[in-house]
């Protein structure tokens, strides 16, 4: 899950395996189907246990079990690869290979998409208080800031409103305040983009966003180098107030050093879909497969990745690329394992961008799995209806209802969740952009879990939901495979619900 565009952070052995029905009786029923629809109120609801026999199927086949072996093999390939899966690197590279060649076995109908990144590679990264007695911050650069000159950026700092939108509109930043200055900004609910934009349009020579929690530097970053417009880095909650405190009782200089290198590079995302079903009603399902470089990604989102790949391989034992009436799904289902989420949502973006209207009108729905996972967990359910009423509004037409139905489903497994913001933080972005209704689920990533959701959910109260997000902990040991197995079954549920069938959207 990336949080490099973001300055705000919202809150995310098993079953016996059943023999499958005989793929002539699911002929049968398809052949009855046309009776089903045209008979009373009993035909209807076997016409409702008859579209219910997939999820059913699926539910029961994917397990826990099954898909620990794509994230063996994931941690395999980081390992191989200099300990990570980044987009442009070899062991992505690996990872998408193995995702492809695994899926074309499988009978399904796939294919690479390749498009360019830029990575960042970070030489120095220092900001340094300047003064009786100079010391060194913790300074994290953002990806794709410029550098400074050499030698470094000396200036004064100047401290942002800091309000409910903190350094994100131009009256955050006082007329002539700015000039020549530093800006001192804190994280929160805007992009990291937005305020670095609204502080150089201020007149400041550079800006440094200081955490609104935790004890590490803000991570931050842009979409591309393009984006960049002055020098940005991060540093600590603790030491941003402790300069905003400096600054409010008088003038600190500080000397902002930062040297990134920015390198293009080539990756892809891998596309799969069924060989039938109705192409003017895709259900689209996604993860994204990079790791960020500071680890191999096993949770965020390597478990995402599995578990679609288990799910769509079952899909495939159920008849859904082999010929016949009655064996594929109604609904074409294509699935998507991105590239380049951690450097901004870029795969889903140049997926999507490069659809034609009428590409994305066929796009029924989009789900999206992304940390499924997380060793402290929560159950989170992407909030399609805005009921919660936290940050952006309800998502497009038909998001609330996926939103009904993941819901239901987890309430009939009396499995505890709730709401998380449409935040852009993840793969939906791009397709609630176009008016294309998205849903899905995750477990958290860095926030911190209150002692209520410790009581609902178990774990470690004021701990994050996940305490290796982003870094080199995040491995095949740091799991919590009961929540992933719960998270399989929503998947497996939901893909074969739409599959079958568009009437819970209400199409």
């Amino acid at each position: 899950m990336s949080n490099r565009l973001l300055g705000e952070n919202h809150v995310r052995d098993h079953r016996h395996r059943r023999s499958i029905p005989a793929l002539a009786a699911l002929a049968a029923a398809a052949v009855a189907a046309p009776v089903l629809f045209a008979a009373g109120p009993a035909a209807a609801h076997d016409r409702d246990h008859r579209e219910g026999r997939l999820a059913k199927e699926l539910v029961e086949e994917v397990t826990a079990r099954g898909a620990h072996r794509h994230l063996a093999k994931f941690q395999q390939i980081a390992d191989a690869n200099g300990g990570n899966r980044a987009a442009g690197t070899p062991g992505h590279a690996a990872s998408a290979a193995y995702v492809h060649d695994t899926l074309k076995k499988a009978g399904y109908q796939v294919s690479y998409q390749d498009f360019d990144i830029h990575e960042a590679r970070t030489r120095t990264e220092r900001t340094t208080v300047l003064g009786a007695g100079p010391r060194e911050l913790a300074t994290a650069a953002f990806t794709f800031t410029p550098s400074t000159p050499a030698g470094g950026l000396t200036a004064p700092l100047a401290l942002a409103r800091v309000d409910e939108s903190p350094g994100c509109t131009a009256d955050d930043y006082p007329a002539g305040a700015f000039a020549g200055r530093i800006a001192l900004v804190k994280r929160g609910t805007c992009t990291f983009v937005e305020k670095q934009k609204a502080a150089a349009e201020a007149g400041a020579l550079g800006v440094i966003v200081y955490n609104h929690s935790g004890t590490t530097p803000v991570r931050g970053g842009f979409s591309s180098p393009a984006e960049g417009l002055i020098p940005s880095a991060g540093i600590t909650l603790a030491d941003g107030e402790a300069l905003a405190a400096a600054v409010a009782a008088g003038e600190v200089k500080v000397r902002l050093d930062l040297d990134q290198e920015h390198v293009k590079k080539t990756t892809r995302n891998v596309i799969a879909e069924t060989r039938g079903g109705r192409a003017d009603r895709v259900v689209a399902v996604g993860a994204h497969l990079d790791s960020v470089p500071e680890g191999p990604g096993i949770n965020d989102n390597g478990s995402g990745s599995a578990g679609l790949l288990e799910v769509a391989l079952k899909l495939a034992d159920e008849g859904a690329n082999k010929k016949g009436k009655g064996k594929q799904p109604a609904n074409k289902v294509r699935f998507a394992w991105w590239s380049a989420e951690e450097l901004g949502l870029l795969g889903s973006e140049h997926y999507v961008a490069r659809l034609s209207e009428k590409q994305k009108k066929d796009i029924a729905l989009y789900l999206n799995f992304d940390m499924i996972a997380s060793p402290n967990p929560a159950q989170f359910v992407y909030d399609g209806d805005d009921s919660d009423k936290v940050g952006a509004g309800a998502g497009p037409a038909g998001s609330a209802q996926i939103e009904a139905l993941i819901n239901g489903f987890l309430d009939k497994k009396g499995k505890p969740h709730e709401g998380s913001d449409f935040d852009g933080r993840s793969d939906y972005g791009p397709f609630i952009a176009n008016g294309i209704p998205a849903g899905g689920t995750f477990t958290g990533a860095e926030g911190i879990k209150t002692a209520e959701q410790a009581k609902r959910y178990g774990g470690t109260a004021g701990a994050p939901y996940d305490p290796n997000y982003h870094g080199a902990g995040d491995t095949l040991k740091n799991l919590d495979l009961k929540a992933f197995d719960t998270n399989l079954d929503v998947i497996a549920h939901a893909v074969g619900t739409f599959a079958e069938s568009l009437r819970p959207l209400g199409k």
